[in-house]
Protein backbone atom coordinates (compact mmCIF):
# COMPACT_ATOMS: atom_id res chain seq x y z
CA UNK A 1 0.00 0.00 0.00
CA UNK A 2 1.30 3.10 -1.03
CA UNK A 3 2.57 5.97 1.77
CA UNK A 4 0.47 8.98 0.51
CA UNK A 5 -3.15 9.41 0.65
CA UNK A 6 -6.30 9.27 -1.59
CA UNK A 7 -8.39 12.71 -1.58
CA UNK A 8 -12.35 12.48 -2.39
CA UNK A 9 -14.35 15.95 -3.28
CA UNK A 10 -17.86 15.92 -2.99
CA UNK A 11 -20.72 16.82 -1.19
CA UNK A 12 -22.01 14.45 2.15
CA UNK A 13 -25.37 14.72 3.32
CA UNK A 14 -28.24 14.16 5.92
CA UNK A 15 -30.12 11.22 4.66
CA UNK A 16 -33.61 10.81 5.97
CA UNK A 17 -35.39 7.64 5.68
CA UNK A 18 -38.56 5.87 7.11
CA UNK A 19 -37.52 3.00 9.36
CA UNK A 20 -37.16 -0.60 8.26
CA UNK A 21 -39.30 -0.44 4.76
CA UNK A 22 -41.89 2.11 5.92
CA UNK A 23 -43.28 4.30 3.60
CA UNK A 24 -42.94 8.30 3.26
CA UNK A 25 -46.09 9.35 5.02
CA UNK A 26 -46.67 6.35 7.02
CA UNK A 27 -45.74 7.28 10.03
CA UNK A 28 -43.42 10.72 11.50
CA UNK A 29 -40.12 8.79 12.64
CA UNK A 30 -37.24 9.09 10.28
CA UNK A 31 -33.69 7.52 10.80
CA UNK A 32 -31.07 9.97 9.98
CA UNK A 33 -27.33 8.51 8.65
CA UNK A 34 -24.80 11.04 6.95
CA UNK A 35 -23.32 10.19 3.40
CA UNK A 36 -23.22 11.18 0.21
CA UNK A 37 -21.00 9.18 -3.35
CA UNK A 38 -17.40 10.56 -2.54
CA UNK A 39 -17.60 10.43 1.51
CA UNK A 40 -18.75 6.99 0.88
CA UNK A 41 -15.87 6.14 -1.28
CA UNK A 42 -13.72 7.81 1.64
CA UNK A 43 -14.74 5.58 4.41
CA UNK A 44 -14.91 2.47 2.55
CA UNK A 45 -11.22 3.43 1.91
CA UNK A 46 -10.50 4.34 5.46
CA UNK A 47 -12.08 1.01 6.56
CA UNK A 48 -9.70 -0.92 4.07
CA UNK A 49 -7.01 0.36 5.98
CA UNK A 50 -6.20 3.43 3.47
CA UNK A 51 -5.20 6.99 4.46
CA UNK A 52 -7.94 9.05 2.77
CA UNK A 53 -9.12 13.01 3.00
CA UNK A 54 -11.91 14.09 2.11
CA UNK A 55 -13.21 17.42 1.01
CA UNK A 56 -16.26 19.18 1.05
CA UNK A 57 -18.33 22.21 2.75
CA UNK A 58 -20.32 21.94 5.52
CA UNK A 59 -21.87 24.79 7.47
CA UNK A 60 -20.54 25.79 10.59
CA UNK A 61 -23.32 24.80 13.33
CA UNK A 62 -23.90 21.44 15.35
CA UNK A 63 -25.45 19.38 11.80
CA UNK A 64 -22.11 20.70 9.96
CA UNK A 65 -19.94 19.16 12.70
CA UNK A 66 -22.11 16.28 13.08
CA UNK A 67 -21.63 14.98 9.51
CA UNK A 68 -18.02 15.89 10.05
CA UNK A 69 -17.59 13.18 13.21
CA UNK A 70 -19.41 10.80 11.15
CA UNK A 71 -16.38 10.95 9.04
CA UNK A 72 -13.65 11.33 11.67
CA UNK A 73 -15.30 8.05 13.37
CA UNK A 74 -14.31 5.89 10.33
CA UNK A 75 -10.48 7.31 10.08
CA UNK A 76 -11.46 9.99 7.21
CA UNK A 77 -9.40 12.75 7.70
CA UNK A 78 -11.29 15.98 7.88
CA UNK A 79 -8.89 18.84 7.43
CA UNK A 80 -9.52 19.92 4.35
CA UNK A 81 -12.97 20.20 4.59
CA UNK A 82 -14.53 24.12 4.48
CA UNK A 83 -16.48 25.24 7.01
CA UNK A 84 -19.19 27.71 5.06
CA UNK A 85 -22.19 27.95 4.05
CA UNK A 86 -25.89 28.02 6.05
CA UNK A 87 -26.91 24.65 5.45
CA UNK A 88 -26.73 20.72 4.34
CA UNK A 89 -28.13 18.96 1.99
CA UNK A 90 -30.73 16.50 3.03
CA UNK A 91 -32.11 13.47 0.62
CA UNK A 92 -35.08 11.16 1.80
CA UNK A 93 -34.90 8.37 0.90
CA UNK A 94 -37.83 5.35 1.08
CA UNK A 95 -36.72 2.02 1.01
CA UNK A 96 -38.46 -0.35 -1.81
CA UNK A 97 -39.21 -3.73 -1.17
CA UNK A 98 -40.63 -6.79 -3.75
CA UNK A 99 -42.05 -5.10 -6.38
CA UNK A 100 -42.06 -1.52 -5.25
CA UNK A 101 -39.11 0.21 -6.09
CA UNK A 102 -36.92 2.60 -3.44
CA UNK A 103 -37.67 6.25 -3.92
CA UNK A 104 -35.32 9.40 -2.81
CA UNK A 105 -36.44 12.79 -3.06
CA UNK A 106 -33.61 15.59 -2.56
CA UNK A 107 -33.89 18.74 -0.47
CA UNK A 108 -29.92 20.33 -1.19
CA UNK A 109 -30.39 23.65 -3.09
CA UNK A 110 -28.23 25.96 -1.84
CA UNK A 111 -26.54 23.66 0.43
CA UNK A 112 -22.89 24.49 1.44
CA UNK A 113 -21.23 22.67 -1.87
CA UNK A 114 -23.59 24.48 -4.02
CA UNK A 115 -21.98 27.91 -2.79
CA UNK A 116 -18.27 26.50 -2.74
CA UNK A 117 -16.02 29.16 -4.71
CA UNK A 118 -13.10 28.43 -7.02
CA UNK A 119 -10.04 29.53 -5.28
CA UNK A 120 -11.15 28.90 -1.55
CA UNK A 121 -9.98 24.94 -1.66
CA UNK A 122 -5.58 24.48 -0.96
CA UNK A 123 -5.75 21.76 -3.70
CA UNK A 124 -1.83 21.97 -3.82
CA UNK A 125 -1.42 21.66 -0.64
CA UNK A 126 -3.88 18.57 0.11
CA UNK A 127 -2.04 16.90 -3.63
CA UNK A 128 1.30 17.06 -1.62
CA UNK A 129 0.12 14.22 0.63
CA UNK A 130 -1.90 12.10 -1.72
CA UNK A 131 -1.44 10.22 -4.80
CA UNK A 132 -4.96 9.33 -5.93
CA UNK A 133 -8.00 11.39 -6.41
CA UNK A 134 -11.43 10.40 -6.99
CA UNK A 135 -14.81 12.88 -7.44
CA UNK A 136 -18.21 11.39 -8.93
CA UNK A 137 -20.45 12.87 -11.69
CA UNK A 138 -22.74 13.94 -8.74
CA UNK A 139 -20.52 17.11 -7.76
CA UNK A 140 -20.76 18.65 -10.87
CA UNK A 141 -24.27 18.40 -11.21
CA UNK A 142 -25.06 20.50 -7.79
CA UNK A 143 -24.45 23.91 -9.16
CA UNK A 144 -21.93 25.77 -11.44
CA UNK A 145 -20.13 26.62 -8.78
CA UNK A 146 -19.46 22.90 -8.12
CA UNK A 147 -18.75 21.81 -11.64
CA UNK A 148 -16.29 24.90 -12.26
CA UNK A 149 -14.09 24.21 -8.49
CA UNK A 150 -14.90 19.94 -10.09
CA UNK A 151 -13.00 21.03 -12.97
CA UNK A 152 -10.27 23.20 -10.75
CA UNK A 153 -9.73 20.21 -8.75
CA UNK A 154 -9.23 17.79 -11.66
CA UNK A 155 -6.46 20.14 -13.08
CA UNK A 156 -4.43 20.64 -9.67
CA UNK A 157 -4.61 16.84 -9.53
CA UNK A 158 -2.95 16.19 -13.08
CA UNK A 159 -0.45 19.17 -11.93
CA UNK A 160 0.99 17.00 -9.33
CA UNK A 161 0.37 14.21 -11.00
CA UNK A 162 -2.05 12.00 -8.77
CA UNK A 163 -3.54 8.97 -10.42
CA UNK A 164 -7.50 10.36 -10.95
CA UNK A 165 -10.71 8.41 -11.05
CA UNK A 166 -14.11 9.57 -12.26
CA UNK A 167 -17.42 7.96 -11.12
CA UNK A 168 -19.61 8.93 -14.49
CA UNK A 169 -22.79 8.65 -11.63
CA UNK A 170 -25.90 10.48 -13.69
CA UNK A 171 -28.22 11.38 -11.59
CA UNK A 172 -31.22 13.02 -13.39
CA UNK A 173 -32.71 15.26 -10.67
CA UNK A 174 -29.96 16.95 -10.17
CA UNK A 175 -28.83 18.63 -13.37
CA UNK A 176 -31.25 21.72 -12.83
CA UNK A 177 -28.41 24.85 -13.41
CA UNK A 178 -29.14 25.39 -17.12
CA UNK A 179 -26.19 22.76 -18.16
CA UNK A 180 -26.46 19.08 -19.37
CA UNK A 181 -23.92 16.85 -18.27
CA UNK A 182 -22.96 16.56 -21.68
CA UNK A 183 -22.00 19.81 -21.80
CA UNK A 184 -19.73 19.59 -18.43
CA UNK A 185 -18.75 15.89 -18.11
CA UNK A 186 -15.90 15.51 -21.44
CA UNK A 187 -13.61 18.14 -19.90
CA UNK A 188 -13.62 16.47 -16.48
CA UNK A 189 -13.75 12.84 -17.93
CA UNK A 190 -10.64 13.91 -20.33
CA UNK A 191 -8.47 14.58 -17.11
CA UNK A 192 -9.18 10.97 -15.17
CA UNK A 193 -7.43 7.79 -16.06
CA UNK A 194 -9.66 5.76 -14.73
CA UNK A 195 -14.02 5.92 -15.03
CA UNK A 196 -16.49 4.13 -13.25
CA UNK A 197 -20.35 3.78 -13.95
CA UNK A 198 -22.96 1.71 -13.65
CA UNK A 199 -25.03 -0.62 -16.82
CA UNK A 200 -26.14 2.92 -17.90
CA UNK A 201 -24.57 6.13 -16.78
CA UNK A 202 -22.39 6.02 -20.15
CA UNK A 203 -25.91 5.51 -22.37
CA UNK A 204 -27.13 8.44 -20.18
CA UNK A 205 -24.55 11.07 -19.75
CA UNK A 206 -22.58 10.39 -23.48
CA UNK A 207 -25.40 8.30 -25.54
CA UNK A 208 -22.81 5.14 -25.19
CA UNK A 209 -25.55 2.30 -24.83
CA UNK A 210 -24.07 -1.43 -24.66
CA UNK A 211 -26.32 -3.38 -27.45
CA UNK A 212 -28.67 -6.16 -26.46
CA UNK A 213 -28.91 -4.96 -22.89
CA UNK A 214 -32.55 -4.02 -21.23
CA UNK A 215 -31.73 -2.38 -18.03
CA UNK A 216 -34.99 -2.40 -16.94
CA UNK A 217 -35.53 -5.72 -17.20
CA UNK A 218 -31.72 -6.83 -15.62
CA UNK A 219 -29.78 -8.23 -19.16
CA UNK A 220 -26.52 -6.96 -18.32
CA UNK A 221 -24.88 -9.15 -19.67
CA UNK A 222 -20.94 -8.34 -19.34
CA UNK A 223 -19.74 -8.72 -23.00
CA UNK A 224 -21.76 -6.35 -23.80
CA UNK A 225 -20.26 -3.83 -21.98
CA UNK A 226 -16.88 -4.51 -23.61
CA UNK A 227 -18.64 -2.13 -25.93
CA UNK A 228 -18.84 0.50 -23.87
CA UNK A 229 -15.71 0.55 -22.91
CA UNK A 230 -14.11 0.53 -25.79
CA UNK A 231 -16.14 3.13 -26.87
CA UNK A 232 -15.23 5.27 -23.77
CA UNK A 233 -11.87 4.69 -24.26
CA UNK A 234 -12.38 5.84 -27.92
CA UNK A 235 -14.00 9.25 -26.69
CA UNK A 236 -11.42 9.87 -23.94
CA UNK A 237 -7.43 7.83 -25.22
CA UNK A 238 -6.49 9.65 -21.81
CA UNK A 239 -8.25 6.85 -19.83
CA UNK A 240 -6.55 3.87 -18.88
CA UNK A 241 -9.45 1.54 -17.90
CA UNK A 242 -13.02 1.66 -17.21
CA UNK A 243 -14.84 -0.53 -14.19
CA UNK A 244 -18.44 -1.20 -14.87
CA UNK A 245 -21.22 -2.27 -12.36
CA UNK A 246 -23.72 -4.91 -13.68
CA UNK A 247 -26.71 -5.16 -11.49
CA UNK A 248 -29.57 -7.38 -12.55
CA UNK A 249 -32.58 -6.10 -10.88
CA UNK A 250 -35.18 -8.72 -10.32
CA UNK A 251 -36.96 -6.87 -7.68
CA UNK A 252 -36.16 -3.91 -5.09
CA UNK A 253 -35.10 -7.11 -2.66
CA UNK A 254 -33.63 -9.14 -5.02
CA UNK A 255 -30.26 -8.60 -7.15
CA UNK A 256 -27.78 -10.13 -9.19
CA UNK A 257 -24.47 -8.40 -8.84
CA UNK A 258 -20.88 -8.13 -10.93
CA UNK A 259 -18.84 -6.16 -12.42
CA UNK A 260 -16.34 -5.69 -15.52
CA UNK A 261 -12.82 -3.91 -15.67
CA UNK A 262 -11.07 -2.84 -19.23
CA UNK A 263 -7.65 -2.30 -19.39
CA UNK A 264 -7.05 0.46 -22.74
CA UNK A 265 -3.58 -0.76 -23.25
CA UNK A 266 -3.98 -4.28 -23.65
CA UNK A 267 -7.54 -4.70 -24.31
CA UNK A 268 -8.22 -6.93 -22.18
CA UNK A 269 -11.44 -7.23 -19.88
CA UNK A 270 -12.03 -8.74 -16.95
CA UNK A 271 -15.27 -10.28 -15.24
CA UNK A 272 -16.39 -10.65 -11.50
CA UNK A 273 -17.95 -13.25 -10.36
CA UNK A 274 -22.12 -13.05 -10.27
CA UNK A 275 -23.23 -12.68 -7.14
CA UNK A 276 -27.41 -13.52 -6.40
CA UNK A 277 -27.90 -11.07 -3.55
CA UNK A 278 -31.72 -12.48 -2.65
CA UNK A 279 -32.23 -10.59 0.94
CA UNK A 280 -30.72 -6.78 0.31
CA UNK A 281 -30.50 -5.01 2.95
CA UNK A 282 -29.51 -1.47 1.76
CA UNK A 283 -28.43 -1.24 -1.94
CA UNK A 284 -27.76 2.70 -1.32
CA UNK A 285 -23.57 2.97 -1.50
CA UNK A 286 -23.53 -0.11 -4.20
CA UNK A 287 -21.66 1.63 -6.89
CA UNK A 288 -19.52 3.81 -3.94
CA UNK A 289 -17.96 0.54 -2.44
CA UNK A 290 -17.14 -0.79 -5.91
CA UNK A 291 -15.17 2.30 -6.47
CA UNK A 292 -13.60 2.00 -3.28
CA UNK A 293 -12.60 -1.35 -3.88
CA UNK A 294 -11.09 -1.17 -7.03
CA UNK A 295 -9.23 2.24 -5.83
CA UNK A 296 -7.85 -0.15 -2.86
CA UNK A 297 -7.17 -3.30 -5.05
CA UNK A 298 -5.12 -0.78 -7.82
CA UNK A 299 -3.49 0.91 -5.43
CA UNK A 300 -2.44 -2.32 -3.34
CA UNK A 301 -0.67 -3.57 -6.99
CA UNK A 302 -3.47 -6.13 -7.51
CA UNK A 303 -4.21 -7.27 -10.93
CA UNK A 304 -6.88 -6.76 -13.00
CA UNK A 305 -8.33 -9.72 -12.46
CA UNK A 306 -8.01 -9.95 -8.59
CA UNK A 307 -8.75 -5.99 -8.41
CA UNK A 308 -12.58 -6.49 -10.24
CA UNK A 309 -12.99 -9.60 -7.80
CA UNK A 310 -12.49 -7.56 -5.15
CA UNK A 311 -14.45 -5.15 -6.00
CA UNK A 312 -17.37 -7.49 -6.82
CA UNK A 313 -17.09 -8.74 -3.48
CA UNK A 314 -16.90 -5.52 -1.38
CA UNK A 315 -19.62 -3.55 -3.01
CA UNK A 316 -22.06 -7.44 -2.77
CA UNK A 317 -21.36 -7.10 1.02
CA UNK A 318 -22.39 -3.57 0.55
CA UNK A 319 -26.35 -4.84 0.26
CA UNK A 320 -26.12 -6.03 3.91
CA UNK A 321 -25.04 -2.85 5.49
CA UNK A 322 -27.28 -0.29 6.51
CA UNK A 323 -26.68 3.16 5.83
CA UNK A 324 -24.92 5.05 3.05
CA UNK A 325 -21.37 3.69 3.59
CA UNK A 326 -19.76 0.07 3.45
CA UNK A 327 -18.27 -0.51 6.80
CA UNK A 328 -16.40 -4.33 5.78
CA UNK A 329 -13.12 -4.87 6.24
CA UNK A 330 -10.26 -6.21 3.65
CA UNK A 331 -10.59 -9.51 6.26
CA UNK A 332 -14.27 -9.57 5.35
CA UNK A 333 -14.04 -9.37 1.89
CA UNK A 334 -11.21 -11.86 1.35
CA UNK A 335 -13.68 -14.14 3.39
CA UNK A 336 -16.23 -13.56 0.62
CA UNK A 337 -13.78 -14.19 -2.33
CA UNK A 338 -12.77 -17.47 -0.14
CA UNK A 339 -16.55 -18.60 0.59
CA UNK A 340 -17.98 -17.33 -2.62
CA UNK A 341 -20.24 -15.70 -0.49
CA UNK A 342 -22.11 -18.70 1.90
CA UNK A 343 -22.68 -16.41 4.63
CA UNK A 344 -21.84 -18.94 7.67
CA UNK A 345 -21.85 -18.29 10.91
CA UNK A 346 -17.57 -17.33 11.96
CA UNK A 347 -16.79 -18.61 15.33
Amino acid sequence: MSGKAVATFGEIMLRLAPPGFEMIGQNDVFTAIYGGGEANVAISLATFGEKVFYVTCLPDNLVGQAAVNSLRQWGVDTSFIQRSGSRIGIYFLEVGAVQRPSRVIYDRAHSAISEVKPGSIDWDALFKQCDWFHITGITPAISANAAEVSLEALKAARKAKLTVSIDLNYRKKLWKYGKAPGEVMPSLVELADVAVGNEEDADKVFGIKAPDADVEKGRVEAESYRYVATKLVERFPNLKKVAITLRGSISASHNTWSGILYDAKSDEMHVGAKYDITHIVDRVGGGDSFAAGLIHSLRSGASDADAIEFAVAASCLKHSVIGDSNLVTVDMVNSVLKSGGSGRVQR
